[in-house]
Parts: C-alpha cells; sequence; structure tokens
C-alpha cells in the first residue's frame, strides 16, 4: 500500500543524499506545540519539538523535569523479581561468595559494575568474568562456569545474557550454583533452568518495562534487594542514586528509546557524572579529551566506544575494571589503555568499512555504476574483518545505504561471527531469533535494531535469503516512508549559544527522543576544508544578514553532499540542515552544526 508522504519542509523533495525533507510535525502536532507554548509559557521552537514526540500539553512538565521517584514503578512488577530479590539478600546476609558473569560492551560492564559495586559495599567476596568476544563470543560458556565453581562461589549472576543460554545454565546449575538472571534480551517461551530470571521481554512479564537496558533492569533488581534488606531490619545500605551514572551510560550506549524510566535514569545519572562520583567515568573523559561539563551526548560518541574498545579489540574486561574501581590511579591508567585501543580500534574499522562500501557499491551501484542487484538487506561477510568491528561497519553500511546491514567476519575453519544494525520499523531480533530456531544460522539474538549472529560459511547463502524474504517487505514500507524530518527552520544568528544551551532540558536525545533536527534556508558556504582522517568536511555557513556559524559533515569529503560543500560558489544559496551543539574550547564557547545533509533550492524541486 503506497504511504501519502507529507509535503516538503523548504521544497526539498530530492536533497544532496537523494532524500526528501518532512515537516517532524503532522497538523495535530503543530496545534499542540501551540497550546504548549501558551499553557507553560515555553518558547515557539521548544514546544513544536516536544510536540513532535508526543507530549500532550499535561506531560509538558513532567517531561521538561523527569523524576524517577515519579515513574518508578514497583520493581515487583516484574517477573521474578521477588525471587531475584530474596536469594540476592540471602547471599548478602550469609556473607556468601558470588560469581559475576557480564557481556563485554557497555551495558554488560555497565551492569556487571553496578553489581560489584553494589556486592563490596557488603563487603562480600565477589568474582567476576567477563568473556573474550572472538574465543569465547557471547553470553555464558561451560569453561568459564567451571572456572568460576572452582572459585568456591555458590551464587552466579548473569548479567545483559543467559536468556537463552539453556546449556550453559544447566551446566551451572549441575556445578551446585544457584543462577540469577538480570538481562533484556528477546526471550523463546521456554527459559533455561534457573532460580530468577529477571527480563521485561520475557513473554510472561506485564511490567511493561521492557525499553529499559540491562543496567536499568540491573538497577531494578537492586531498589528490590535494598527494600529486602531494609524490611529485614538492616540499615546503612548503598544509596543507590550515587550508581545512576553507570545506568545512564549503559542506557544511552544500548540505544535504548529515551522515554519515561530512561529519560528520568539519563538525567539524574548525568547529574551524578558531572559530580565525579565515579572516578572511571572521570578519567576517562579526560582521556577522551571532553572540553566543559561531560552530557549525554559525549556517552554515545565519547566515551562507549572507548569502553567498547577494551571488549573489540583488547582486553573484555577493561571496562568493567574502569567502571568498578574506586582508586583514581587505576582508573586513570584503564582510561589510558582503553584509550590507546580505541585508536587502534577506529585504524582497523576504517580499512573493513572501506572494504565493505566498496562491496556494497558494486551491489548496489554508487549513482554512477550500474546496478547488479538491489537488495533489501545488505549481508556481507569477509576474512579480512576483525570481529570485533563487524557491529560498526554494520551501522555505516546502515548509514550509507539507507538499510539493514550485516556485516560478518569469517574465519579460516569456516565459522563466521557478524553483526546487525536496522531502521525504523524493521525488527532484526526477532528475525534472528526465527532463524535459530529453524537451524538456518547455529547461534543469534539481540533488539528490533541490533542483533548479533555465529553461521557457519555453508549457511550464509541460506541466511540472506531468508533473512531478505522475511523482512524486505517491512523495509520497503519503512524507505518509502523515509524522509530526513525536520523540527523547526531558523537562521545563523537564531543560533546562539543560549539557545542551544535552553534545548538541554528537552534532552537527553537519542533512540526515542531523536536530536532536534533544524534548517538553515538560503545560507552560504564561505569557507570549506577536508579535517581528520575520517574525511570530515569543515565549513562556515553564512545567513543573509552576515551571522555565520561553523558546520562540520562527518565522514562526507566524498560523499555528494561533501562534494556539494567544497566546491559550492561563494555566493550559491543552499539549504542545509543538521543539529546543533556547544563546542567547548579553550575557555570559549561556540555553536557548531553538525550537518545531516543539504540541498540546491533550484534543484531540490525537480
Amino acid at each position: 500500500m503506497a504511504i501519502e508522504k507529507p509535503e516538503n519542509f523548504l521544497g526539498v523533495s530530492k536533497s544532496f543524499s537523494g532524500q526528501s525533507w518532512t515537516d517532524r510535525l503532522n497538523p495535530v502536532a503543530v496545534r499542540q506545540a501551540t497550546a504548549i507554548s501558551q499553557q507553560h509559557e515555553i518558547s515557539e521552537i521548544s514546544a513544536r519539538i516536544m510536540a513532535a514526540r508526543g507530549v500532550e500539553t499535561g506531560e509538558a512538565t513532567s517531561f521538561l523535569e523527569p523524576s524517577i521517584r515519579d515513574m518508578m514503578p514497583d520493581p515487583s512488577t516484574m517477573t521474578d523479581m521477588d525471587k531475584f530479590a530474596d536469594r540476592l539478600a540471602k547471599a548478602i546476609d550469609s556473607g556468601e561468595k558470588v560469581a559475576l558473569f557480564g557481556d563485554y560492551d557497555v551495558d554488560g560492564a555497565s551492569s556487571s559494575a553496578l553489581m560489584l559495586r553494589y556486592l563490596r559495599s557488603f563487603s562480600l567476596d565477589v568474582i567476576w568474568h567477563i568473556p573474550d568476544r572472538i574465543f569465547e563470543g557471547y553470553g555464558p560458556n561451560i569453561p568459564a562456569i567451571d572456572k568460576l565453581a572452582g572459585e568456591g562461589a555458590s551464587l552466579l549472576i548473569l548479567l545483559d545474557c543467559g536468556t537463552t543460554s539453556f546449556e550453559p545454565v544447566a551446566h551451572a546449575k549441575n556445578k551446585g550454583f544457584d543462577v540469577l538472571i538480570l538481562d533484556h534480551h528477546l526471550a523463546k517461551e521456554q527459559l533455561p533452568p534457573c532460580d530468577a530470571l529477571v527480563n521485561p521481554n520475557r513473554a510472561d512479564d506485564l511490567s511493561g518495562l521492557g525499553y529499559l537496558c540491562a543496567a536499568g533492569v540491573t538497577f531494578m533488581a537492586l531498589v528490590a534487594t535494598n527494600r529486602v534488606l531494609r524490611q529485614s531490619g538492616r540499615d546503612n545500605l548503598p544509596d543507590l542514586m550515587e550508581l545512576l551514572d553507570l545506568v545512564a551510560l549503559a542506557t544511552i550506549c544500548d540505544v535504548v528509546p529515551l522515554k519515561g524510566l530512561n529519560r528520568a535514569f539519563v538525567v539524574r545519572g548525568v547529574e551524578t557524572m558531572r559530580q565525579g562520583k565515579n572516578p572511571g567515568i572521570s578519567a576517562l573523559a579526560l582521556a577522551a579529551r571532553i572540553n566543559g561539563p561531560i552530557a549525554a551526548g559525549h556517552l554515545g560518541f565519547m566515551i562507549g566506544p572507548r569502553i567498547n574498545a577494551g571488549g573489540r579489540i583488547g582486553d573484555a574486561g577493561l571496562g568493567t575494571r574502569l567502571l568498578a574501581t574506586t582508586s583514581e590511579e587505576e582508573a586513570m591508567l584503564i582510561a589510558a589503555s582503553l584509550d590507546e585501543l580505541n585508536a587502534e580500534r577506529q585504524s582497523i574499522e576504517a580499512i573493513a568499512v572501506e572494504e565493505a562500501i566498496a562491496v556494497a557499491e558494486a551491489e548496489i551501484g554508487d549513482g554512477e555504476a550500474p546496478v547488479i542487484e538491489d537488495p533489501a538487506i545488505l549481508v556481507l561477510a569477509s576474512q579480512n574483518w576483525h570481529p570485533g568491528v563487524v557491529g560498526l561497519v554494520a551501522a555505516r553500511l546502515r548509514e550509507r545505504f539507507n538499510r539493514p546491514a550485516f556485516a560478518i567476519a569469517m574465519r579460516a575453519d569456516g565459522t563466521g561471527t557478524g553483526s546487525g544494525r536496522s531502521i525504523p520499523g524493521v525488527d532484526l531480533g526477532a528475525a534472528i531469533l526465527q532463524a535459530v530456531n529453524e537451524g538456518i544460522i547455529e547461534k543469534g539474538g539481540g533488539h528490533a535494531m541490533a542483533a548479533g549472529i555465529s553461521l557457519k560459511q555453508s549457511q550464509l547463502a541460506n541466511f540472506r535469503a531468508f533473512i531478505t524474504q522475511a523482512l524486505a517487505n517491512d523495509v520497503a514500507l519503512s524507505r518509502q516512508s523515509s524522509s530526513i524530518k525536520i523540527d523547526a527552520a531558523i537562521t545563523a544568528r537564531t543560533a546562539s549559544v543560549d539557545f542551544v544551551n535552553s534545548l538541554e532540558a528537552l534532552g537527553p536525545f537519542g533512540m526515542g527522543n531523536a536530536s532536534p533536527i533544524f534548517a538553515l534556508a538560503s545560507h552560504k558556504v564561505t569557507y570549506a576544508d577536508i579535517v581528520g582522517k575520517g574525511g570530515h568536511v569543515r565549513c562556515t555557513l553564512s545567513s543573509g544578514d552576515g551571522a555565520t556559524i561553523k558546520a562540520i559533515a562527518f565522514r562526507a569529503a566524498t560523499s555528494e553532499m561533501g562534494k556539494a560543500l567544497l566546491s559550492a560558489p561563494r555566493d550559491q544559496p543552499l539549504h542545509f540542515c543538521g543539529t546543533l551543539n556547544v563546542d567547548h574550547w579553550q575557555g570559549r564557547q561556540r555553536v557548531q552544526m553538525r550537518l545531516i545533509d543539504a540541498a540546491d533550492p533550484e534543484k531540490s524541486y525537480r
């Protein structure tokens, strides 16, 4: 069924990226914005941004001032939560030795650090393990469980993993472990034989909290455990609010929807970060050369990638060790190591992305070469790719070609591990679970927007055919309705530091609360050049009244937009769109636009 497209914003029906621009607000939202602005004395632009994200007039105050106290549900609404809290409280009361097993990404590291810091506050003996991405893969494995059992632990807690780990959990039970699981990944109908599995995405959980990341689930579990301990007469319990920086970090980096409780977690967590409560986060902010106060945007682009670098190409446990330490000296040493690993990861990624894009362009066409085929989903594999960067390669392919993409690192023995990234409206996680159930691939799981897989070379062709058939219609519908959605038109003069700072109250921005995209109509490029190893285009844009704004287009030098920016006559007006941020440098603040797209006012009408 054809989708009726809204009127083009600034008349842009085809930009340099080949997309149309549309107003993010439909007529109903426009009226809602007017009501919000008038009733709450909020600026028209801020009201537009809120209305476009579904905020009702009566919700404006709670949206601007999200409160954990107001939004926190009773943890017991989550299936098995009471079982979990009772068992963990018992371990704390008896001084039991506890083993933790977490995932190697930011969410897993944050969840593991949360539990470590909590249990250590009771002086418990805690051992932990983060699997090596390449040699162990995702989730608990039998050798690691044997090692933890051999160190004398009797309670095993799986964090950000375990929901589909039937054999390892059964093995742990046979080794005498009680097994508790805190997870958020999609679940099968059958669950592993554990003592408690808290996962808001299991079929029999009616809490409505499926949007939480694993660290969010872990925080809820600690709230429930504190309650049990308090009821048993314990006092001097850990202040969980001081651990919200870890929840905020995981929530941003795991790209879960920034709505409801998640927004409150991030707002309060960033406040905690700015107080320097966690020496690991503070040290990594220094290593990442973050200028000015730490903000939610820094977590996904600067802090998270460095934590992930350990799991991708180095020691998978570095992230957990950094986030759990209370030593500033140890934090500085680990942060320096992660910063070095991140630089190495960037080089490895750049080579793999270049190869992947070349292969994809051979299939899809680059605008000049003839198209061999136009696959709904890209499924690319190579023996040249490091398994630790395939998720990043898939993300770059998705970004470049506007369709779901899988990048798979194949080994010489004919096995491979890969990651997929999706576009809105296309549920990768569900399709991957189906592929596993039907024996099309060896292992797999994930969320709607991201998934991981393990397969054999002999399964690759069947997997490509299966995933294409399963999701082609959803991809077509998503791409048919795809456009760059503009929140408002402004000018370079409007984009002041005060204006951008005023938008902070509408954040944090990310999945489910998209960063506002602003259009600059008929501005001119007065300066442009290429900077950085990634081929970024830096430029200065000028409005008709002489005001200017600095702008940057990341990885754009070889794109149509980048070429246009670099070659545009200085007297030719163009339309631009992007997000705004305040750049802190040597004590000075200035506004910068991160360009998403640009259009020629003349050609965009055609």
